[in-house]
């Protein structure tokens, strides 16, 4: 399959901006699974919805935030994706993590009260910025935005743990797709068709490894079928067997 077939089916994965209205979020949204608690009235949830303020777009390389500003915002993907590194004194990049619509960026910024690391643009990019004085004081009157919360602060300190121990690249490579599709596949999005938004030098440095390294590991998963590649899209042939090779990371 050439780029040229999968740029048509791209709509089916590349998110579409859903503005929602004033008692429902994005499509998209971190905090979308709140709106539809019980046991909240329509003014209640309308302020929740007017902390949400729309920002972007962010062009490829732009920055969302710097390492030491101060904090006072997190942030949703809304369209796009975002990295987050941090920059050593030698000048020397390690990327953090890759964030989809969907996602939040800054839930890390809580306890120093200032960004500990760069936000920057991969593509085309849109964001939720909710002001984190303002939710904290919703979510004291609001439980499920205080659970929603905390469910959100635990799943940001679960993705580090995803690269620890000694794997092999095939398994870090395909930790990673099988990782990445399902995030596509909980926001709606094609659960085997992909768009990587992330340069080869950037994923190699999120994985431990070279980008040789990982442009060798995706011809090999492609020569044995597993997925199919064309420049930055991917189509996953066979997810379930994908997964089996990950399991060790994956904990399956």
């Amino acid at each position: 399959m050439s780029a040229t077939d999968f740029a048509g089916e791209r709509s089916l994965r590349v998110p579409i901006v859903d503005d929602g209205d004033e008692l429902r979020f994005c499509s998209t949204c971190a905090f979308g699974a709140v709106c539809l608690a019980d046991g909240y009235d329509k003014a209640a949830l309308k302020d929740l919805h007017c902390l949400v303020e729309h920002v972007g777009p962010f062009r490829n390389g732009e920055y969302v935030f710097r390492s030491r500003d101060r904090f006072d915002a997190i942030y949703a993907v809304r369209g796009g994706a975002v990295k987050t590194c941090l920059v050593d004194e030698e000048g020397r990049e390690q990327v953090l993590g890759f964030h989809l619509p969907g996602e939040m960026i800054g839930l890390n910024a809580i306890h120093p009260a200032h960004y500990p690391c760069d936000a920057i643009a991969l593509d085309s990019t849109w964001l939720c910025r909710f002001s984190f004085p303002a939710l904290a004081m919703l979510a004291a009157r609001m439980p499920a935005v205080q659970q929603h919360l905390f469910r959100l602060l635990s799943a940001d300190i679960g993705k580090a743990s995803m690269l620890a121990g000694d794997t092999s690249a095939s398994e870090r490579v395909s930790a990673f797709l099988v990782n990445i599709a399902g995030r596509f596949a909980n926001r709606g999005f094609s659960p085997t068709r992909l768009r990587l938004s992330m340069s080869r030098g950037d994923l190699g440095n999120y994985l431990r490894l070279a980008p040789e390294t990982i442009s060798r590991v995706l011809r090999k998963l492609q020569d044995e079928g597993f997925i199919r590649v064309a420049e930055r899209d991917i189509e996953l042939l066979k997810p379930v067997e994908l997964r089996r090779l990950a399991r060790c990371i994956l904990h399956e």
